[in-house]
């Protein structure tokens, strides 16, 4: 039997560098220096996303109806608005109604139940000081008054609060000014309320002082008091809100001096209840 061997075939090697390099010189090609390794990492682009859309969605109009539910919903969001406004002064009015019928059925029921009877007011006395009117200079005049202040009601007291002010006036020309006294009127009480006036520095013009000169002369000055009184009301046990009695008198005087008598009184009252 024959001896078989088989001996592998040897491939030629891959070129070396050395020999490349002598057939670029062979073939007169200068030969390319390898590229350097980076020395910093190279940044890569942010990613770009791409969005297709169709040529008819974009190059289109809105269509009608998106218009008319816009206007429709602008109507009724001012018609909310509107209503709630609406709303709004409705319940105030109806409020303040209220408010008015029940102390109009308040005022009706103590009246009904107490039958009260509006205070009365005069000026009894009314005595001046201090009314020079031979010189230029201001003048400080001075009034000692009296009040008679009646209460008729027979189930109700009233209380003369703080805060109250008198004030005397010719022709429109504030005199002098004051204060009542703080203090409480029983009922089927009458009170002389006596109080003294001062005024500073009035300055009357010709006019005033000729006025003044001729009603001393006819026996006839005309003045005018104003009284403000905060007070409440005494019923049973019970006291009511404050509330303010206005009272104007007219009075005519025939001097201008401390013995000075009144020719007539008139007296006329409002009443503020808030």
């Amino acid at each position: 039997m024959a001896d078989q061997r088989v001996h592998p075939t040897t491939s030629d090697p891959p070129p070396s560098s050395s020999s490349a390099d002598a057939s670029a010189q062979q073939s007169g090609e200068h030969p390319k220096p390898p590229n350097p390794p980076p020395s910093k990492p190279v940044a890569l682009p942010p990613a770009t996303y791409v969005f297709q859309l169709p040529r008819e969605q974009i190059f289109r109009y809105p269509p009608p109806e998106n218009a008319k539910n816009f206007e429709a919903l602008t109507k009724r969001k001012s018609r909310s608005r509107s209503s709630c406004c609406r709303r709004c002064c409705c319940f105030t009015f109806c409020l303040l109604f209220f408010l008015v019928v029940a102390a109009a059925v308040s005022a009706g029921v103590l009246y009904l139940v107490f039958r009260f009877k509006s205070p009365k007011y005069t000026v009894t006395s009314f005595a001046i000081q201090g009314m020079n009117l031979t010189s230029s200079a201001p003048i400080s005049p001075g009034f000692n008054v009296t009040i008679r202040a009646e209460n008729p009601n027979g189930k109700v007291g009233i209380y003369y609060l703080q805060d109250s002010a008198v004030d005397v006036f010719f022709n429109d020309v504030k005199f002098s000014d004051g204060a009542l006294p703080v203090f409480y009127q029983p009922k089927k009480n009458t009170t002389m309320i006596q109080t003294t006036l001062t005024g500073s520095n009035v300055v009357l013009g010709g006019a005033v002082v000729t006025a003044l000169s001729n009603g001393q002369n006819q026996g006839t000055v005309p003045f005018v008091v104003r009284l403000k009184a905060p007070m409440k009301l005494k019923v049973g046990s019970a006291n009511t809100w404050k509330f303010t009695v206005k009272v104007k008198c007219d009075i005519v005087t025939n001097t201008l001096d401390e013995k000075a008598k009144i020719v007539s009184a008139k007296c006329d009252y409002s009443v503020r209840l808030w």
